[in-house]
């Protein structure tokens, strides 16, 4: 699949805030240093469509864009670090669980982990609920150029191992780079699987 339109298409706190017209919806979120708003931007092929910060947290709204005419890819904001107060934090938490649980629309949520570092306790915790709650997910792990090509394979194989002590099967897997393209065509053709 090839995205020709994204635009814009809202911004709210709550699930039953979102915009009017009910699409299918694929969400995506990671701890707020993980290159969410630039994977994003890649997928697009519009460097302007999420805002990127060198200052985590950027993101603290819930924004729907509108692809293709067909489909909304929400960006939610990060769990765990962000320089923000903790009063703000659980506000992003209560915003985050209730969309995930409320929107009848999600049909995925994509999980951004780095795929430079161990899995962290938080990782392991928010993908945790995810089970518990019976939300669809899959993962995709970020900055795939930072690391040579045995460095990277060798790392998400070790994240792997960490995700098989809590699961028996394990959800769909890809790796990407938002500055290589790496990854991309395989996400859109998972997400036009679905719609």
């Amino acid at each position: 699949m090839m995205i020709t339109e994204a635009k814009f298409a809202g911004s709210c706190t709550r699930a039953s805030m979102k915009p009017s017209r009910r699409l299918p919806e694929f969400a995506f979120i990671g701890r707020s240093n993980v290159g969410k708003s630039s994977l994003i931007n890649m997928l697009c092929s519009n460097r302007k469509l999420a805002k990127t910060s060198s200052t985590p947290g950027k993101t603290q709204l819930i924004n729907h864009f509108l692809i293709n005419d067909s489909w909304y890819l929400v960006d939610l904001p990060g769990y765990g670090f962000a320089k923000i107060s903790k009063e703000a934090r659980e506000g992003l938490r209560v915003m985050i669980n209730d969309y995930i649980r409320n929107s009848e629309e999600l049909v995925l949520l994509f999980v951004l982990l780095d795929s430079r570092h161990d899995l962290t306790k938080i990782d392991r915790e928010f993908i945790n609920g995810l089970g518990e709650n019976g939300i669809p997910f899959a993962i995709i792990f970020t900055k795939g150029d930072k690391l040579g090509p045995n460095a990277l394979k060798a790392q998400i194989e070790k994240n792997k191992a960490l995700l098989s002590e809590d699961w028996e099967e394990l959800p769909p897997i890809f790796s990407s780079s938002s500055q290589t393209g790496e990854g991309k065509e395989e996400i859109l053709d998972f997400i036009h699987r679905y719609i």
